[in-house]
């Protein structure tokens, strides 16, 4: 359900316009993160990122060990707090340090920002960890198309209406499957009872 980056080869994970995005996985590990191919303006975000907990320091050393040889070296992350417990100033990745900084009015709370020394600044849509799989993989697809407008905050939003539509639509089935069994009373029998008690049915 996940999109994944593959260094070699590359797997592809279709976006809601059914364009392609670019994805990968680590080597050594189950990284979870889907990039946006190339458009002809700068999107909004630049993919998502989907970590397996609210770590920093266990969790950016994956993520850097993926996109320093696709962005250039990642030397700065930034991050909204309201979400992660720890903010570490210094996070050893595969060679470097990478430094941590924090803006709470100025960063959006579910958005990770990422700066390469001379190369260049990229935004990712922070999933959070304990998603169910179908939503990530349908924020994966949203935060990796190339046109997309809508920021972080505004796709998360989207994903919970999404949701709310599913399981309501899931309790009518439960509910028609459950009368077509013969799990509530006719009105006939209904009004049979309250003819024969004087009393409505409980």
């Amino acid at each position: 359900m996940t999109a994944t980056i593959s260094l070699s080869p590359t797997l592809e994970a279709e976006d809601p316009s059914g364009r392609s995005a670019r994805s990968a996985q680590a080597p050594s590990s189950s990284l979870r993160l889907s990039l946006a191919p190339n458009g002809p303006a700068p999107a909004l975000l630049d993919g998502a990122w989907w970590p397996r907990s609210r770590d920093l320091e266990a969790e950016l050393p994956a993520l850097a060990a993926v996109l320093d040889p696709l962005w250039g070296r990642i030397t700065r992350v930034t991050v909204n707090p309201t979400h992660w417990p720890v903010v570490p100033r210094k996070v050893p990745v595969a060679g470097h340090v990478m430094h941590v900084g924090w803006f709470r009015a100025e960063q959006d709370p579910h958005e990770l920002m990422l700066l390469s020394y001379g190369t260049g600044r990229w935004n990712l849509l922070v999933i959070p960890p304990e998603t169910d799989p179908a939503s990530a993989a349908w924020l994966m697809a949203a935060a990796s198309d190339p046109l997309g407008t809508s920021t972080a905050s505004r796709l998360m939003e989207e994903a919970a209406a999404r949701t709310r539509v599913a399981v309501s639509e899931t309790d009518r089935a439960v509910e028609a499957v459950w009368d077509s069994e013969g799990g509530r009373p006719s009105p006939s029998r209904d009004a049979a009872a309250v003819r024969k008690t004087g009393s409505g049915v409980l």
